[in-house]
This record gives C-alpha cells, sequence and structure tokens, in this order.
C-alpha cells in the first residue's frame, strides 16, 4: 500500500513539473516561458541596525506628531 501511494506520488510530481515547464505557445507557434521572475535587493541602509536613542527619537516625535495616539484610537482600540 505505502509502495504504491509513494509512486503515484512520484508520478504526480514529476507530470506536474513537466506541465509547470512547458511554458504557452504563442499564436505564431513559438513556445513562450511566460514566467517572470523579479529578485528584490535590500540596500545597505535598510539593513543597518538602529541605535536606541534612534529608536527612542522616533517615539518621541510619534508621541508629538500624534501617530501613536491615532494608532491607539483606529488600530489598538486602546485609549491613551
Amino acid at each position: 500500500m505505502k509502495r504504491s501511494m509513494i509512486t503515484l506520488a512520484f508520478a504526480a510530481f514529476a507530470v506536474s513539473g513537466w506541465a509547470h515547464a512547458a511554458g504557452t505557445v504563442s499564436s505564431a507557434g513559438v513556445a513562450t516561458n511566460s514566467v517572470q521572475t523579479q529578485q528584490w535587493s535590500p540596500t545597505r541602509s535598510s539593513i543597518a541596525p538602529k541605535t536606541r536613542a534612534a529608536v527612542r527619537l522616533e517615539l518621541v516625535q510619534a508621541e508629538r506628531d500624534g501617530q501613536l495616539a491615532y494608532l491607539n484610537r483606529t488600530l489598538y482600540r486602546g485609549g491613551m
């Protein structure tokens, strides 16, 4: 029983791989692959960690701007 299930699973994976790799055929009869890949490359500034002072400064600015009060009212449904 297990052997037949493993064989069936292997066959399904093999067939689905072929179907995925086949691509599409254009009106001119030429096979084209319509898969487009995009790769994200982070910038150096987005990787750099923030210092405690920078995070604290952002927190103070958010409190002064009213951003924290707005988030508490709308998103978190809490009160300050």
